[in-house]
């Protein structure tokens, strides 16, 4: 258990943070500004708290009353940044070595794990965006971290490159048994990676539970491009003839392009609220091939042209669409009315999904 207490106050910005963390990959979302990254710091013990606690397991890093407060070295944990900060002048060798702590992980089982003992002898100037945050992995692993930091470390990759790296991010607790702190501000990193979400506004927390749960919550500072929702089902089934493999979900069956086994595994899948249609009856003659069946729970006015509509599905889970409010009113939509929630196969993005 990881318990984080702590208040710090700076001109225009006071962080008041308290919350109890377990040990899969936690992920810190919220908006630049929110704190997420300055919370980071104080767990690190770069920064100081005003007051406060933090925990982890027994062991008192930081006590106001106690007079307890770490140093950064003797806290074991692993910081990995968004820009990877290797040093310019070392091979990836001598990077990696940099952060050697006795009793941690042979480095010879890092670098397999990693995969990189084809770049030990080249600069970080020469790598990939992916190939340098490898390598920063590796140097935190090699520290013997009893946790690990990520402030945003997948923010300036591709798509490509972070694909690269999220197998060695959920591996970190699945293999090695260390938790995770992740700080992000994309939907689908959380959605990929996290196990519990904490959101963060203006230095404090507004929400924190299952990726499925708090990403659904209302919330009106959210624009209609951003808000998203993610559902679970489980592979059921795949068309190998049109490439397209359906999840089974209490409202529906769903369809997605690619292959995902078969088994009871679920998967997360996210649904941008601008790509979900409403409609009062199944449709028949239509090109979507999702039609999840559910109840508005709550419409969403904020006085523009647009509103987001909350659907709760058969099966409990939450689904946002962003209508016009013409629409809305044509159709005479309310809280309480069933509707079909419509999507296509091609709006659902397959390189976020991940196992639930």
């Amino acid at each position: 258990m990881i318990e984080i207490s702590v208040k710090q106050s700076r001109p225009n910005f006071t962080l008041d943070v308290s919350v109890k963390l377990g040990h899969g990959i936690t992920a810190l979302f919220g908006a630049s500004g929110a704190g997420k990254s300055s919370l980071l710091n104080l767990v690190a013990g770069l920064e100081q708290p005003d007051s406060g606690r933090i925990r982890i397991g027994s062991e008192s890093l930081y006590d106001s009353k106690a007079k307890i407060n770490l140093a950064v070295h003797k806290r074991r944990i692993g910081y990995v940044f968004q820009d990877a900060l290797l040093l310019p002048h070392l091979s990836v060798r001598s990077n990696l070595r940099y952060g050697i702590k006795q009793g941690g992980m042979e480095f010879s089982s890092i670098v397999e794990f990693l995969g990189i003992s084809a770049l030990l002898d080249r600069r970080p100037a020469t790598l990939s965006g992916g190939e340098r945050q490898r390598v920063a992995i590796g140097r935190a692993l090699l520290s013997a971290p009893r946790l690990m930091l990520m402030d945003e470390p997948l923010a300036s990759l591709d798509m490509e490159r972070k694909r690269e790296i999220f197998p060695y991010i959920e591996q970190l607790q699945k293999k090695f048994g260390i938790p995770v702190i992740l700080v992000s501000h994309a939907v689908e990193e959380v959605a990929r990676l996290a196990q519990h979400v904490v959101v963060m506004r203006d230095g404090k927390v507004v929400a924190e539970g299952s990726p499925q749960a708090v990403m659904n919550l209302p919330d009106r500072h959210t624009s209609r491009f951003e808000k998203t929702s993610i559902l679970t089902g489980k592979p059921a089934s795949y068309d190998s003839t049109y490439g397209l493999t359906t999840l089974s979900h209490p409202a529906g069956n769903i369809s997605l392009t690619g292959q995902f086994a078969n088994g009871k595994t679920p998967v997360r899948i996210v649904v941008r609220a601008t790509d979900v249609t409403l409609a009062l009856g199944k449709p028949k003659d239509i090109s979507a091939r999702t039609m999840l069946k559910g109840m508005i729970s709550k419409c969403e006015f904020d006085g523009s042209p647009i509103a987001i509509i909350h659907v709760k599905l058969e099966g409990g889970e939450e689904l946002a669409a962003a209508l016009t409010r013409k629409a809305i009113d044509q159709l005479g939509l309310d809280e309480g009315q069933a509707v079909w929630c419509l999507l296509k196969s091609v709006s659902i993005d397959e390189r976020w999904i991940a196992s639930s």
